[in-house]
């Protein structure tokens, strides 16, 4: 398994697919599909049976997963950005921001 350029938590940005240009935060990471889950995002329908937690059944909505390829961290101005890395002075392996007018800061 390779390590993502995405966590649980992070804000990200969509940049393809039905959802393109929205934001929102990555609820879940499925690291062997390479897939993530985010907040409002790639909404999809499901029927569901009438259960305890459900009397009357019905149609819900709910997240589906999304390729990583499709999403950017935002940066701490708000805006996508690619994913770098490297070791900080306790040595600890961080992500930070990349790109010619980044602010190379870490990505929280």
């Amino acid at each position: 398994m390779s390590k993502l350029h995405i966590k649980k938590g992070d804000k990200v940005y969509v940049n393809a697919g039905d959802d393109k240009k929205k934001t929102g935060v990555v609820l879940k990471v499925l690291v062997k599909e390479q897939r993530a889950i985010v907040e409002g995002i790639n909404m999809v329908s499901k029927s569901t049976k009438p259960n305890a937690k459900n009397p009357q059944g019905g149609i819900i909505k709910k997240e589906a997963p999304i390729h990583v390829s499709n999403l950017n961290p935002l940066d701490k101005d708000g805006k996508p950005t690619r994913v770098g890395r490297r070791r900080n002075e306790d040595g600890k392996l961080v992500r930070f921001a990349k790109g010619a007018n980044k602010s190379k800061e870490e990505i929280k």
